[in-house]
């Protein structure tokens, strides 16, 4: 069978490595199968496989801006889209799977319209956020709101990714709904189960919902032999760690500075692993007591990080289904996770726990 997929990126970060490890189980299943991606790439081999790119980086440039200043995210990207979809008619796929067809890459109204064009076509559609039921953001639990329930106005998060200078929330909510309603043979997928309970209550009930948790390596992420704290003097010391792609106040960096502040420097080391060059210089500035690293360079060095590590803390305020957390746990070490989104559904170890969202619970939870 012909499988096309289309995901933001191929190879690189959690849904680009998502989507490559399925077209090479797709593949080695006799499928014929490619990766449709509109931004980074690896450069593997692997990825230059099964690879077809949306538009080019001014394409992605030109999205961003129009993002910027109307608030349509998913509805530039024209010319490269049309492009794309004369490509994928050749191709001729029997499913087409989605993954993530937001992050200024894709145009939605008309790669709908072309998968409605196409009734015999099976198509699947893996959310990883909620962006598709939304007016706007990707991620409502930090600021409670609801609005996507009926319909979205007033977007309290327009600061937030997808970032706007305006307010097309209403518009943007209505033009959804009518490009995603009405697909036949639709199944959308969901990493857990309270995103499907979210799907459920959204527009896109009309759709069956199957829960896919997300997995993990367990041949990579295992306990394994470290001298992470002999490198860096804190043998002594209860080891405090944070992991992030990305690190902002809602992934928890601003608990994770009033954490370090509250625990005891002579017992306890905060490690947060994923900072920017900025960020790195900011902590240092504040005379916060973390160790503050970038992004690792591969991911046996973050095995030994984990490993290394007497208590894993994930304060996120908005999360699906966070690998993090799981990651943590296979290289032996309990977690403290915030009870939002999914984070609950990735403990496993009767030590790890979920806690309110709030720095004193994870302080009471460290000392258990």
């Amino acid at each position: 069978m012909k499988i096309l997929i289309i995901n933001s990126v191929l190879g690189f970060g959690s849904t680009g490595r998502i989507v490559l490890e399925l077209a090479k189980e797709l593949s080695l299943k006799g499928n014929q199968v490619r990766v449709a991606y509109g931004r980074l790439s690896n450069s593997s081999e692997e990825a230059e496989e099964y690879g077809v790119r949306i538009g080019n980086n001014m394409d992605v440039y030109c999205h961003v801006l129009f993002t910027r200043l109307t608030d349509k995210h998913g509805l530039a990207s024209v010319r490269a889209t049309k492009k794309f979809l004369k490509w994928a008619d050749g191709f001729d796929p029997d499913i087409l799977w989605m993954h993530n067809i937001h992050d200024y890459y894709i145009n939605y109204e008309l790669l709908f319209s072309w998968i409605k064009s196409r009734p015999g076509m099976q198509v699947k559609w893996t959310l990883h956020d909620c962006w598709a039921f939304t007016g706007h953001c990707s991620h409502f639990t930090a600021v409670d709101c609801d609005k996507w329930k009926n319909g979205c106005v007033n977007c309290p998060q327009l600061k937030q990714y997808p970032k706007s200078f305006v307010d097309s929330s209403r518009s943007n909510y209505a033009r959804k709904k009518a490009a995603f309603s009405g697909v036949h043979n639709l199944t959308i997928i969901t990493p857990s189960g309270w995103l499907k309970e979210m799907v459920k209550e959204s527009f896109l009930s009309e759709y069956p919902v199957e829960i896919k948790y997300n997995t993990i390596d367990k041949g990579l992420f295992k306990p394994t032999p470290s001298d992470f704290k002999i490198k860096n003097g804190i043998q002594n010391k209860k080891m405090v760690l944070g992991v992030a792609n990305v690190w902002n106040d809602r992934k928890g960096l601003s608990d994770f500075i009033k954490l370090s502040w509250l625990l005891d420097n002579q017992k306890n080391q905060v490690v947060l692993v994923g900072l920017n060059e900025e960020q790195i210089k900011s902590l240092k500035d504040l005379g916060a007591n973390i160790i503050a690293l970038p992004r690792t360079k591969s991911a046996s060095e973050l095995v030994k990080i984990y490993s290394a590590a007497d208590v894993f803390v994930n304060p996120t305020y908005e999360d699906t289904f966070p690998s993090v957390n799981m990651e943590a746990e296979a290289c032996g070490t309990r977690v403290i996770t915030y009870d939002t989104g999914g984070c609950k559904e990735t403990i496993n170890r009767t030590d790890s726990v979920c806690v309110s969202r709030n720095v004193e619970a994870v302080l009471a939870a460290i000392d258990m």
